[in-house]
């Protein structure tokens, strides 16, 4: 039996897992959207045939992170192989936050941290290739969009695509071929989402923490709408 959609979970804190499968299940607009928490669970115990596309949550893990514990190493090798199997077509993917940074690596470029961005909504715009993709497309020419993030892509890796760029992080979202999408940002949370979010990571240095209640108020305030548009299209696109 096909399910759909499945959430590929990365976040060690569950709380903040069990809200974003919540983001990303009213997000995507679809019934079905199973879990698979890789912090707990190997992919290789889920049968993959059973959905037709995959979201990757974030996760306070980075890709340029000295001394990975073994559960961090194992989490990156099976986002590499869910990777190559949308690459390959036999799933379509849309990675999100820590994991564009396994995709980008995976792929020969170079991940940074020269580029970081604070807890804030950002204006993205997308590139010509963006303009015309199925899920990029119609939120052409800019989008206003959730970020966190320490590190980011350098460039664009070889094989991909870059489908939305900003002054602050030139690497915002790309594809390989046609069924793999690669976003630095968090298209699934509403400003409700991403302020309760902020309570799991106050002290992580995602923002100042004497300044949570000046940023919470910011992100509330912020008018969000075509991450979730994305996603929905993503799922129409590939799961009907």
């Amino acid at each position: 039996m096909v399910v759909s959609l499945l959430y590929v979970c990365v976040r060690p804190e569950l709380g903040a897992a069990d809200a974003e499968h919540a983001s990303f299940r009213r997000a995507l607009g679809v019934d079905a959207v199973d879990r698979l928490d890789l912090l707990t669970k190997r992919l290789d115990t889920v049968d993959l045939s059973r959905y037709r596309g995959v979201v990757v949550g974030g996760s306070p893990f980075n890709v340029t992170d000295d001394g990975k514990t073994p559960e961090q190493l194992r989490v990156e090798a099976d986002l590499e192989s869910l990777a190559r199997r949308a690459i390959d077509g036999d799933i379509a993917g849309f990675f999100t936050c820590f994991s564009i940074g396994v995709v980008t690596r995976m792929l020969g470029g170079t991940v940074t941290t020269a580029t970081p961005e604070a807890a804030s909504a950002t204006v993205i715009r997308t590139t010509v290739a963006g303009g015309s993709d199925p899920v990029f497309g119609p939120s052409a020419p800019a989008l206003t969009v959730f970020t966190a993030h320490k590190e980011s892509a350098v460039a664009v890796p070889q094989g991909a695509e870059l489908l939305a760029t900003n002054e602050i992080c030139p690497v915002q979202a790309y594809r390989v071929g046609t069924h793999l999408y690669a976003a630095q940002f968090h298209p699934e949370p509403t400003p409700r989402d991403f302020a309760d979010r902020m309570t799991f990571y106050r002290t992580t240095g995602y923002f100042d923490p004497e300044e949570f209640d000046l940023v919470q108020g910011q992100v509330l305030a912020a008018s969000v709408t075509e991450g979730a548009a994305l996603l929905r299209r993503f799922a129409e696109t590939f799961a009907g």
